[in-house]
């Protein structure tokens, strides 16, 4: 049975591709990421992603499906219990999630959390609500700055966000006060995934930009993962994106920070250019953060295009060793109600220049098959209590 050098396991952030039967439950019946973008423009352009079979698995609006897809696609229902960031790409990894990450979206922060940050950081906190991270800025940054005070907030996420000014707050103390928060944040009725320090520089508001000194302060994975498991036997696991924030840096062996989507493509190609053996995993989350929440599928679009000029370059960079997943983590339809991810299913497109043909396989279960063919691929085994099985069988045929 051949088997694969390098795996590029590229995650579209929250381009889910359908509401998942129990979409209901969520709030989230009808919900189709993929195809509502496709619908909101006159034309959508991705070739690369077609010729790969995407129109061939998911129906979209002006793209025809091919006769002769290039990759093995299906679709991917998630097994675990939510439809964030983390609970997507742990369970990719092998995790099921029962009990979801905490969210405060409707009423921001307890009092009671508040009032022990507050004390433990010695600054007093504003905000403290579901917000954008832009307007947020441009509401309460001037008040930050001049009054010292911090800004706490929140979104559709599992997130405790602190925003602070680069200048007069400083990139120490910010990561000082998350940190704290993160601390606090450990308590399980208060347990989020992620303390995030957003940066920013500018003086007053229609100024002020968020820089690339973001830093995730994610909760470590409740068990072992396909990337222990690869790290532990030797092999490469580079990080693009925020995939190593994503799992606190566990069983990573290199992280590459990306400053947008098309940056982490741009990354993604330079690696491919490199000689390693193992794992290329990539999170691209612009999707996600500028257009999915800001509900804007026009922006999505253009996103996707993007990305697809991209794709083009790396699979030429492609040898017939190599296997490349493109896949998401949840949806994020940005036609629906509200700002909040929606529970869809999501895309599975494997591909190797070295494959005789593509075409649809059969559906699966759980994200974590991804995990589980990977670690098959270099004759490992899933650590213990993981869930997945490998699919490598029905990719190399």
């Amino acid at each position: 049975m051949k088997k694969y050098k390098r795996i590029f396991t590229v995650v579209i952030d929250s381009l889910g591709a359908g509401a998942m039967p129990d979409a209901e439950q969520f709030g989230d019946s009808g919900t189709d990421t993929l195809g509502h973008i496709a619908s909101s423009v006159s034309e959508l352009k991705i070739p690369n992603l077609q010729k790969l079979g995407l129109a061939n698995l998911h129906s979209m609006k002006n793209i025809s499906a091919v006769s002769s897809p290039l990759a093995k696609y299906a679709y991917l229902y998630e097994a675990s219990n939510g439809k964030d960031t983390m609970t997507g790409h742990w369970e990719m990894m092998g995790l099921k999630i029962t009990t979801p990450f905490k969210t405060f979206t409707e009423n921001g922060f307890p009092d009671e959390l508040i009032s022990e940050l507050e004390k433990r950081t010695g600054r007093k906190i504003i905000g403290n609500k579901s917000a954008s991270g832009t307007m947020i800025l441009d509401e309460l940054a001037e008040e930050e700055i001049s009054k010292g005070h911090m800004i706490v907030y929140t979104s559709a996420d599992s997130v405790l966000q602190i925003c602070g000014n680069e200048e007069t707050f400083g990139l120490e103390e910010l990561y000082r006060c998350c940190e704290i928060a993160r601390e606090l944040t450990m308590r399980d009725e208060w347990k989020v995934g992620r303390v995030i320090a957003r940066p920013y520089v500018g003086k007053k508001k229609g100024e002020f930009v968020r820089t690339s000194n973001r830093h995730d302060y994610a909760l470590k994975p409740f068990g072992k993962t396909a990337l222990d498991t690869l790290k532990a036997n030797g092999f490469d696991v580079i990080s693009v994106g925020k995939i190593s924030d994503i799992f606190d840096g566990e069983g990573i062996t290199e992280s590459n920070k990306s400053k947008s989507s098309v940056h982490g493509m741009e990354q993604t190609i330079q690696i491919a250019e490199r000689d390693f053996t193992g794992l290329c995993f990539v999170n691209l989350v612009d999707f996600d953060a500028l257009w999915g929440h800001r509900r804007n599928p026009v922006g999505y679009a253009d996103e996707l295009e993007k990305f697809d000029i991209n794709l083009g370059i790396l699979l030429d960079k492609l040898h017939d060793d190599d296997l490349l997943i493109i896949t998401a983590d949840h949806g994020n339809d940005p036609t629906h109600s509200g700002t909040d991810h929606t529970r869809e299913k999501v895309p599975f497109i494997a591909f190797s220049p070295s494959m005789h043909q593509g075409g649809r396989i059969d559906d699966e279960n759980t994200f974590a098959v991804i995990g589980a063919t990977i670690t098959d691929n270099f004759d490992l085994i899933m650590p213990a209590g993981t869930i997945g099985e490998s699919i490598l069988d029905k990719i190399i045929i």
